[in-house]
C-alpha cells in the first residue's frame, strides 16, 4: 500500500526537514525581504500590501509561502479541519485561473507542476535532453507564480508533483534553482518537492530521500516522499 508522507519534523535520526542556516531567522525572513512586486517595480496595492493574511497565523502572507510560514499554514489547515486544493498547472493562464479562484474564495492554494506539465509550460520546441526543458518550464512557472500570487493577494504553496527515480535529474535542477534563489532572497524558489520512489525497494527509497532531505533542509525546502 502506498503511503504519502509529508516530512514536517524529524524523519531520520539526526535529520530534520528544516534546519536553520547560520544567521537566518525563518520567522523574520519575510519582513526583511522585498516582495517580488518591489523587486520588479510592479505596482501592488490592497491585499498585495499585507504582510500577513487575515485569519491565518501571522507568518502566512500573500504570495509564495516557504519554510516556517508554509508549515504554519499546513498546521492551521489541519487544526481547523480544512483542505488546501492542489492543482497541477501547465500554463500561465491556468495558474492565473487558480489564483483568481483562490482570491474569490479568500483561500490559500497549492500550485504544483509535474515533469510533463513543466515541459509543456516550456514549449514542445525546446530540447529536453537531461530534462532541460522540464527544468526551464518549472523554473519559469515558479517565477510567474511568485509574481502573480502577490498581485492576487493569496497565500500559495509552490510544489512539484510525483517524481520517479528516472526523473530525479529534474528535481536536481529545481533544487539547484532554489539554492541560487536562497542566496539572494533568504528562501527557496519553491516551497516543496515530492519524490515518489514507491516502485523502488523501501531501503533505497529511504536512503535516496534522506540524501535529498539533508540538502533541502539547509534552505527550508519541504520534502514529501511516497513509500
Amino acid at each position: 500500500m502506498k503511503l504519502s508522507v509529508a516530512i514536517g519534523a524529524a524523519l531520520f535520526a539526526g535529520v530534520q526537514s528544516f534546519v536553520t542556516p547560520t544567521g537566518f531567522n525563518r520567522n523574520n525572513a519575510r519582513l526583511s525581504m522585498n516582495k517580488i512586486a518591489d523587486e520588479l517595480d510592479i505596482p501592488c496595492g490592497n491585499d498585495c500590501e499585507l504582510t500577513s493574511y487575515p485569519n491565518m497565523p501571522s507568518s502566512v502572507h500573500p504570495g509564495v509561502n516557504t519554510g516556517q510560514s508554509m508549515m504554519d499554514l499546513l498546521d492551521h489547515a489541519k487544526e481547523n479541519g480544512y483542505a488546501i486544493p492542489a492543482v497541477n498547472c501547465v500554463s500561465s493562464s491556468g495558474i492565473n485561473a487558480c489564483l483568481e479562484a483562490a482570491r474569490k474564495n479568500d483561500a490559500p492554494i497549492i500550485i504544483q507542476f509535474s515533469s510533463g506539465g513543466s515541459q509543456f509550460y516550456a514549449g514542445k520546441a525546446l530540447d529536453n535532453t537531461d530534462y532541460a526543458a522540464c527544468i526551464a518550464g518549472a523554473v519559469s512557472g515558479a517565477f510567474h507564480v511568485r509574481t502573480m500570487a502577490e498581485q492576487y493577494g493569496v497565500p500559495v504553496i509552490l510544489h512539484t508533483d510525483h517524481c520517479a527515480k528516472k526523473l530525479l535529474p529534474w528535481i536536481d535542477g529545481l533544487v539547484n534553482a532554489s539554492e541560487r534563489y536562497f542566496k539572494d532572497h533568504g528562501e527557496p524558489l519553491f516551497s516543496s518537492h515530492m519524490i515518489d520512489l514507491s516502485e523502488e525497494p523501501i531501503e533505497e527509497n529511504i536512503e535516496i530521500c534522506k540524501d535529498y532531505l539533508e540538502r533541502m533542509a539547509k534552505i527550508g525546502l519541504l520534502l514529501e516522499m511516497e513509500l
